[in-house]
Order: structure tokens, then sequence, then C-alpha cells
């Protein structure tokens, strides 16, 4: 490690390091295809001290072109290490299209000094860092920032109070609430928090050590998701994560654990021109749809990036597109130059079409249609005349149903083939007849189920599948809820599926998917009203649908 020379103050001249970027960022940088072409060879000074908020070092790399001139700064900070995938990703790629790019490490990950402690100290960190910019030579005053998950949360804390050098973000498959990230209506999303806690306890130490811990986590999964009690039944794939520990603890938003965790008043009132991408399944796709839609009633320059991806195949796969679009946005706003941005504010995929669609706004304008379960396991268009019990099922958390798919952080995530999980007796489908014509929806879509329970507690899990003329059942997207009833009378719960674009083709049949968890992408509901995370006794639940309830999808 060094620290900043001497010369690095305001107004000095600065000699660029003879450093050359990592061997292995090279040479992963040399097996992409379908980049823009390299614009300038890339130096490295790595391993400066950056003092934090409260003088902890906050070790950085920093990447530049070497060529003549004033470039840009990108900042992008990351409790994920500086080493693979982000030195070629983000150090290399953005400093040969002609950017300085600073890669810096959160507090107590990659060597940083002080503790990591989940959301808390990122705003100051990342004041301190443009502070410290300031006083560098080659800083020419004009800064953006950039990164995906994580790195998204760390540019929401910046721009809570943006310095007035920054110029442009671009959040990619981002996080800004990590209540969000961990429950959905009160029930732990847990596939996703053992997945965070592996991905924040190991993948700075190095991308051996953090496939080992992964490795070892998936061998381990049953045994740590299937747990009496599931409160402490990680340390033995993971080892003791103590913010672990209080975020499985902690289930109520109110709780005073959370408050100042979700940065979404960030939006709220920003000016620097944002760009936001996300995929179908990612994870993190409904915070992505909340902050768009936050920066464009406070009118901000925005635009979004939705592709058939998720959260880590954006990453992967969708790479080409998701730097290119990065690349676009952060010349224009960062360059002068607007050439390669893209006519519209939208670019979505359209699933089914296999095609991407560019829109003026998200969502676009639609007809909310509803479809109703009947008789038979039909969905149909037409309304109940009357609300009646429909059909009866049986959930045994002591044999959940399985989760299948769907957005996930891990490898299992994304569509998949539904048939099999559909013949399990504790899952309903209501199937529409094969259509006639295409249908196209757009936009958000919510069910509203009446349910009765002869146990008073349970979760309610709905997803809008479509069915090929072969009988392929693909997920599209999906949804839970936690519903309360008193006695035999039905309690009404709507729950949000999330949003989609999608076509259904001709032949294709619209199924909606209903059952009473989804196992262990979220915790089991003990059927008792006990806290998930403590329970040691399951009770069954007896769940009865009522036909006043409805699929509602947005037809485009």
């Amino acid at each position: 490690m060094s620290s900043p020379t001497p010369d690095a103050v305001a107004g000095s001249v600065w000699t660029p390091p003879n450093g050359q970027p990592p061997l292995s960022a090279r040479m992963m940088r040399a097996t992409w295809r379908g980049l823009p072409a390299k614009r300038h060879a890339v130096g490295w000074e790595p391993g400066l001290v950056v003092p934090a908020a409260d003088g902890s070092p906050l070790i950085t790399d920093h990447y530049f072109p070497r060529a003549e001139g004033d470039f840009p700064t990108l900042l992008v900070r990351s409790p994920y290490g500086r080493g693979l995938p982000w030195a070629p990703m983000y150090g290399l790629l953005f400093a040969e299209q002609g950017f300085h790019v600073v890669l810096q490490s959160c507090r107590g990950t990659g060597g940083s000094g002080g503790t990591f402690d989940l959301w808390r100290n990122e705003a100051a960190d990342g004041q301190a860092a443009v502070a410290w910019l300031r006083e560098r030579p080659w800083f020419n005053g004009t800064l953006g920032t950039v990164g995906p998950s994580y790195l998204g949360y760390v540019q929401w804390a910046l721009a809570l109070d943006p310095p007035p050098e920054l110029k442009a973000m671009v959040v990619q498959v981002g996080l800004h609430d990590p209540y969000g990230l961990f429950y959905a209506d009160g029930a732990l999303r847990l596939e996703n928090a053992l997945a965070v806690g592996a991905g924040m306890t190991y993948q700075h130490q190095g991308m051996a050590r953090f496939l080992k811990a992964t490795l070892r986590l998936q061998r381990r999964l049953r045994a740590v998701t299937t747990a009496r009690p599931l409160r402490g039944a990680h340390v033995p794939a993971l080892g003791e994560v103590p913010w672990l520990d209080d975020v499985m603890t902690h289930p109520d938003a109110h709780d005073p654990y959370w408050h100042g965790a979700s940065q979404a008043r960030s939006a709220e009132r920003l000016r620097v021109p944002t760009a936001l991408i996300t995929g179908w399944h990612d994870a993190l796709a409904d915070q992505t749809f909340e902050q768009y839609g936050r920066l464009r009633r406070a009118g901000c320059e925005t635009a979004l990036l939705v592709g058939p991806w998720t959260h880590t195949s954006a990453l992967q796969q969708g790479w080409p597109e998701v730097f290119a679009d990065s690349l676009a946005w952060l010349r224009a706003h960062l360059c002068a130059d607007p050439s390669g941005l893209r006519p519209t504010t939208v670019r979505a995929h359209v699933g089914g079409e296999n095609a991407w669609r560019d829109l003026d706004d998200w969502p676009p304008a639609a007809t909310a249609t509803p479809w109703y379960p009947a008789p038979g396991g039909q969905l149909v268009r037409q309304a109940p005349t009357e609300s009646v019990p429909l059909t009866t099922f049986r959930y045994d958390p002591a044999d959940p149903t399985p989760s299948l798919g769907g957005p996930l952080l891990s490898r299992t995530a994304g569509p998949r083939d539904n048939s099999g999980l559909e013949a399990r007796d504790d899952v309903l489908t209501f199937t529409g007849p094969p259509l006639t014509e295409p249908v196209d929806i757009l936009g958000p879509v919510s069910a509203r189920l009446s349910v009765s329970t002869d146990t008073g507690h349970a979760d309610v899990f709905t997803r809008l599948c479509d069915v090929d003329e072969r009988g392929r059942s693909g997920n599209v997207c999906d949804g839970l809820g936690r519903l309360r009833t008193t006695g035999d009378a039905p309690s009404q719960i709507t729950v949000a599926m999330s949003a989609t674009a999608h076509r259904f083709p001709a032949g294709h049949r619209i199924r909606w998917q209903i059952s009473a968890g989804a196992h262990p992408r979220y915790a089991r509901n003990p059927g008792t009203g006990r806290s998930p995370v403590d329970a040691t006794e399951f009770t069954p639940v007896r769940l009865t649908l009522h036909t006043d309830s409805a699929l509602t999808l947005p037809r485009a």
C-alpha cells in the first residue's frame, strides 16, 4: 500500500505511475466480446489510502487513461473487494474509454479500516472520498458514479446530499432499501439473506474464499433452511455474521433497527441525471422501478433499461448491453457527447417475443384486465356473481412447497418449467383457454385474493405463468403476501407481483398459480403466529380460495 504522494495536492503536477492493471484483470478483459473499441491504454495506481469520515483508512485503486488531457472521474465504492470482477469491469473498461476510475473498498472490507456496518456509514464515507478527490491534481471537477447491487446503494447514499461535482449516476441492478431486499410483507426472503451473508462476508477476501464459501452454503442449504429454530442455523455454513442475525430478527419495517436504512428519499429531490438498469428476474427489480418513479416525479433526467436478466446475469450475459448503455449515459453527461443515447427514456426486453421495445415511460399506458378463478381450474374473464368457496388445499410447513426460479440472487434464479411444481397437491393452478391472438402484458401485475384458513396464519404465494403448446409452464412474475384470518370468514389481500413486459403468443395459455409458500426463497410460515426464525413447532394450515379473487394484468 502507498499513501498519496506529496505531489498529490490541488494545483501540483501529477506524474502518472508506470504500473499496469493487474494481469488477472487484463486476462478477463481479453475474453469479452461485443464491447466498444478500446480508446486508451490504462495505468494503475493501487493501494492509495483515503481517510474515511472518522479517519479510518479506505484502500483505493486508481485506474486512468494513459493520454494527455483532462478526463472525468468515476467513483466506484464496493464492499466486495477490488479484484475480480470489479477491476476489469469497472476499473479497466471505463478507464480505457477515457475516465479516471477510483475503485474503493468500503470500510471493514478489502483491507480498509474500521468495521463494516451494513448501510450505516456509506453517506459520510462517500462524501469523504469526494473531499479527497478534490485534492487530486488529475481531478477536473467532473464526477460520476456507477456500479451494481450494493455499489448502487452507496450511490444513493451519496445522492442524499449530492456534491456539486456529481454530474451523473448509473445504478445497475441496484439496492436502495435493505429492508425490501430481506423482507416481503414481513416474510423473510431467506435464500437471498443467506446469499447476501456469503457475499458480504467473503467476496472481499478474494474469489477463492468466496467460491469456497458459496459451495459450502450450497451443500448445507437444506440443513440451514430447515433447521428448527432458524435463528443461528447459518453459522456452520457462513460463520458468525452479526448483522445477518440482526436482519433475521427484525421483521418489522417500522422497527428502529431499520431507521435510516432506506435511501428512497434521495431520488425524491435529485437533480443529478441518473440511469437505472435492471432485469425482469432481478431480485432488486422492484426497487429500481420505485426509484424510477420517484425520479420522474421529481423532474430528474433519467433513463431505464430492463433486460431479460437475473441479478447476476445482467453482469454476465447482459454485460455488453449494460456496459454500452452505462457508457453512453456517462459520456453524455460527463463528456458532453450524447451521440450514444437511445431516443426514448425506457428500453425494455419483451419476453415471449424476445425483442426489445423502446418506450416513452414506465409503466406505459395499459388497460387493467382482471382474470378470475373458476371451477375445474379454469381462468376466465367473466366476473363471479357471488363470493363462495371455490377450492381448498393444505399447506404443511414440515413439507413446504418448494421455490422454483424467479427473482433470486442465486444461480437458480430466472424462468423455469413449473410443470413439476404445479403437480403438487399444495399448488393451485387456474389456466385460460388457448389464445387466438398474441396478448401483450406491460406493467405491474397484482392479485386480489379472498382466502379463509383454519389456523388464522398463512402466507400466499401467487405467480403468473405462460403455458406453451407442449404444456411447459414458465414463470413470468410473482409475489408473496402474509395473511391473517378470523374464524371461517375470508380475508382479502392484494399481492403485488412485480412487473413484466411479456407477450403471450397465440396458442399459449395464461396461468395463475397459487400456493402458501416458496421455500427456501421465503422462510416457512409455521402456521402458529410465531416468528419463523424462532419457531420449533409447525402447524399445517388449510386454505380455502373464494371466487371473488382476481388476477389483474396490464394489457397493452
